[in-house]
């Protein structure tokens, strides 16, 4: 088989590598890629969101199947083009997609669905918005436990946690006035602030059948102790102990079910991967946000766990024969990512630094290096993104796993470059 990858980031490189081992194919592509992909694939010089540009190769290399991976393609509806085209695609539709392409249309299926989940409103007025927090907090350092949220896509950053009234209001003027996520905040939502250790559990359906994966543990946070910036995640860890089998069947129960059979009853079928972002509250979990395929970091850990053929699972999902598959088996050690990020991020940096010490981590046992925002330049590695390094190791405890991703961390070296140093210390506590 051929199998062609869309996208750049670490999630990419993570898919082209598990793919890769399978027995059934004989070449991965993946369009754009980076300067891993090259390494475990071959790289196509097409963007991601080039859709006439992903048919005519599929089409031209005879490509068996597509696999989508960032939300970008699949909320313009890059799956439905193909399929018209006649080709097979792993990923949901367009319509599908929207479930995390408007968190307004998320928040109110979620709501009609009676799926636990925090208050809120939506506004398209920006003044509206400010007009709530105004007549509910009298003064600038009144506390207000919110979160205002751009309606549409901001490469996971487009959520802003405030702790007074003058917070809330510079929250709606960046989302709404300024446009700091572009198009993504021409309408908002204020909501309640949940609390709780956050979770993300990924299942992959057909519409009809749900296959949970193993739980995740991301850190959006940009610094330690989850402080700082949100950003597109800091790291992941797989399985989380927080997340217990009695916790996974209501999950599944209370959130994963009822969310698939609302989209088939809204003419959405869904099909393909899909990610529910929890907040594990005194009150039980509660859903923060849905996405519409593998999480990045959460990608990283978990195919490094994966031991099924991620190919057999992709055609039973594009088939609707996900009841016949055999449950997944997984490598029973824990796994951890620790992202390496450009100096200055999730704000402004500096691309184009050259990446040293790649062959010395990748030499190391348990451990692969994904790479998110890299590129060549003639020879060198060099940063070309925020996130830029997914170091991901798989070891026989938690603590294990972290040390081996950590010693992989210290050898990688570039002008800037910078860490959490605490991914999955919430596990060891």
């Amino acid at each position: 088989m051929k199998i062609l990858v869309v996208g750049s980031g670490g999630r990419e490189h993570a898919l082209a590598w598990k793919i890769a081992q399978s027995p059934r194919v004989a070449q991965v592509y993946v369009a754009p890629g980076n300067a891993g992909t090259a390494i475990d694939a071959v790289n196509v010089p097409i963007q991601a969101d080039d859709i006439a540009g992903i048919i005519q190769f599929a089409k031209q290399e005879s490509i068996d199947i597509t696999v989508v991976g960032p939300e970008v393609p699949l909320v313009l509806g890059l799956v439905d083009f193909m399929q018209d085209a006649g080709l097979r695609v792993f990923g949901p539709s367009k319509a599908a997609a929207e479930l995390e392409g408007s968190k307004v249309f998320c928040k109110n299926l979620l709501h009609s669905a009676d799926i636990p989940t925090a208050d809120y409103r939506s506004y398209r007025n920006a003044d509206d918005a400010a007009r709530y927090i105004k007549d509910r907090y009298s003064e600038p350092n009144d506390p207000v436990n919110v979160v205002i949220k751009a309606d549409g896509l901001a490469a996971g950053k487009g959520v802003i946690v405030c702790d007074t009234r003058s917070e809330a209001l510079e929250a709606i003027d960046r989302i709404a006035h300024q446009r700091e996520f572009g198009e993504a905040g021409k309408e908002l939502i204020i909501e309640e602030r949940l609390f709780g250790q956050e979770a993300s559990v990924l299942a992959i359906t057909d519409g009809e059948t749900i296959v949970t994966l193993p739980a995740a543990q991301d850190h959006k946070p940009a610094h330690d102790g989850d402080t700082g910036p949100n950003t597109g995640g800091m790291g992941a860890y797989c399985p989380t102990p927080i997340v217990d089998e009695a916790m996974m069947e209501k999950v599944q129960s209370d959130v994963l079910v009822p969310v698939v059979h609302a989209m088939k009853r809204a003419r959405r079928p869904f099909k393909g991967v899909l990610y529910a972002g929890m907040m594990l509250t005194s009150a039980g979990p509660k859903v923060l946000e849905f996405n519409v395929r593998f999480g990045d970091p959460e990608c990283q850990p978990l195919l490094m766990r994966l031991k099924t053929d991620l190919v057999d699972i992709i055609e039973a999902t594009i088939d609707g024969r996900l009841a016949e598959l055999e449950p997944l088996e997984w490598d029973e050690r824990p796994s951890i990512c620790v992202v390496m990020a450009s100096e200055g991020y999730p704000g402004s940096y500096e691309k184009g630094r050259t990446i040293r010490g790649l062959d010395r981590a990748a030499a190391l046992p348990d451990v692969k290096v994904f790479h998110a925002g890299t590129a060549m330049d003639q020879d060198r590695v060099v940063n070309a993104g925020g996130r830029v390094l997914g170091v991901t190791a798989i070891g026989d405890s938690i603590s294990n796993a972290k040390l081996k991703a950590y010693t992989a961390v210290k050898e990688i070296r570039w002008e800037g470059a910078w860490c959490r140093k605490d991914i999955s210390d919430k596990a060891l506590r």
